[in-house]
């Protein structure tokens, strides 16, 4: 899950496995696979960037016992 902002300045909080695409329109469309969108604040590659990140919290990593 990552946060964005609306351009109203509200949080909204996005399954970024849900993403289906990003338009630039000049601002951030962000299509959801169910059809629904949100017009956001950052910049695709800032979308990109958190969800890179929140991807790499999420890894599970193996320990060798």
């Amino acid at each position: 899950m990552i946060v964005l902002t609306k351009l109203n300045d509200e949080s909204v909080v996005v399954n970024s496995a849900q993403i289906e695409a990003v338009e630039l329109i000049p601002e951030s469309k962000v299509i959801m696979m169910n059809g629904r969108f949100y017009i956001v604040r950052e910049s695709a590659e800032e979308i990109i960037e958190k969800t890179i990140e929140y991807n790499g919290k999420i890894q599970v990593y193996v320990k060798d016992k």
